[in-house]
C-alpha cells in the first residue's frame, strides 16, 4: 500500500518537525507522572507505554512515577474497609496502607512496568521504600476549630510527604539503560510506610535531578482561564498572578502548585499535560503545539 501524497506530506511534517525536539532533549530526565484516565483506558495506557520506550530509544532519560488512588479505593470497597477523606486525602489506617502498598507497589506498579516491557523498553518498578528511595515524613493537616478559637491538627494515619530523594538509586537505574517505574510510597526514619501524592512525588524528583521537563498527566485540557479557554506557554509570575486573582482553585491548586515549585527549583519546565488524547506524552515533546499547559521561567 502506497501513501496517498497528503498523507506523506503530513507524516514527513511530524518527523521533520520532532527532530529540534529529539536533539534538545536528548541526555536529559524528563520526570512523567502517570494517572488518570490513561492508567485505566487500555489504549491509552499501551499509548503511553510506547510513548515512554521512543523517548529512552532516542536518547532521552524518562523517569515514569504513578499514582492508583482509584485502584486502591475499588480494592478497599472490595474488602468492606471504609475509607474517609480529610481535605481530599485518604486517611489511611495500618490496615489500608497494608492495600495502598499491595496496589500501588505490586499490582499497579507491575502493570506498567509490564505493559512498558511489552512495547520493547527495559522497565523495573520499584517503590520509594526501595534503597530508600523516598524518605518521608508523616504530613501534618491543620485546622481552625471554632470550638477551641486555635488550629487542631488532624492525624491523617500513613499519609506522608516527601523529605528527601536518594538520587544514587536514579542514578544506577539511568546508568544502566533501565526506565524506572516508581510507586509513590515512602519510608519513615523508624521504617513505616508512608502513601504520598504522586504529583508531589514527580515534582519532587524533578526538582533533585534538574530535570528538563516534569510531565503531569490529568483528566483535563490543562489549566483553564475563566473563559474555559486553555491557558499555556505562561510563566512562573502570571501563574502567581492567577492563583491571586482566583482563577486558579480548588483541585488544580495542588498540582500547580507541584508545577510552580518544580520550575522556581530549576527543572526546564513543568506541563500539565491532558492524559485523555492519546499519545499525549509523544505530542508534547515532540510537536511545537503540545497539549496542555506549559509553564517555564521565561517571561
Amino acid at each position: 500500500m502506497t501513501l496517498s501524497l497528503d498523507n506523506a506530506k503530513s507524516i514527513a511534517k511530524v518527523l521533520t518537525e520532532s527532530l529540534p525536539y529529539i536533539q534538545r532533549f536528548t541526555g536529559k530526565t524528563i520526570v512523567v507522572k502517570f494517572g488518570g484516565n490513561a492508567m485505566v483506558d487500555e489504549k491509552l495506557h499501551a499509548s503511553f507505554a510506547r510513548d515512554i520506550v521512543l523517548m529512552k530509544l532516542v536518547g532521552m532519560n524518562p523517569i515514569v512515577v504513578h499514582g492508583g488512588g482509584p485502584q486502591i479505593g475499588s480494592l478497599l470497597q472490595r474488602l468492606n474497609i471504609h475509607s474517609e477523606f480529610v481535605d481530599g486525602m485518604r486517611v489511611t489506617d495500618s490496615q489500608t496502607m497494608d492495600v495502598v502498598e499491595m496496589v500501588l507497589g505490586a499490582a499497579v506498579n507491575k502493570n506498567i512496568v509490564a505493559s512498558i516491557n511489552n512495547h520493547g523498553g527495559k522497565a523495573i518498578g520499584i517503590t520509594g521504600k526501595d534503597g530508600s528511595l523516598i524518605r518521608a515524613k508523616k504530613l501534618k493537616i491543620t485546622r481552625k476549630s471554632p470550638e477551641l478559637n486555635a488550629s487542631e491538627i488532624i492525624d491523617i494515619g500513613h499519609v506522608g510527604e516527601v523529605e528527601s530523594i536518594n538520587t544514587e538509586v536514579l542514578d544506577v537505574l539511568l546508568n544502566s539503560n533501565f526506565i524506572p517505574v516508581i510507586a509513590p510510597i515512602g519510608v519513615g526514619a523508624d521504617g513505616s510506610s508512608y502513601n504520598i501524592n504522586a504529583d508531589l512525588v514527580a515534582g519532587k524528583i524533578a526538582e533533585v535531578t534538574q530535570a528538563e521537563k516534569l510531565m503531569l498527566l490529568t483528566n483535563v485540557a490543562g489549566l483553564l482561564d475563566k473563559e474555559g479557554n486553555v491557558l499555556t506557554g505562561l510563566s512562573t509570575a502570571q501563574v502567581d498572578g492567577l492563583i491571586a486573582d482566583g482563577t486558579i482553585y480548588g483541585g488544580m491548586l495542588p498540582k500547580i502548585d507541584t508545577a510552580l515549585s518544580a520550575v522556581k527549583e530549576g527543572v526546564g519546565s513543568s506541563v500539565i499535560v491532558d492524559g485523555r488524547v492519546p499519545h499525549a506524552v509523544l505530542l508534547e515533546i515532540f510537536t511545537d503545539a503540545g497539549v496542555g499547559t506549559l509553564i517555564t521561567n521565561k517571561d
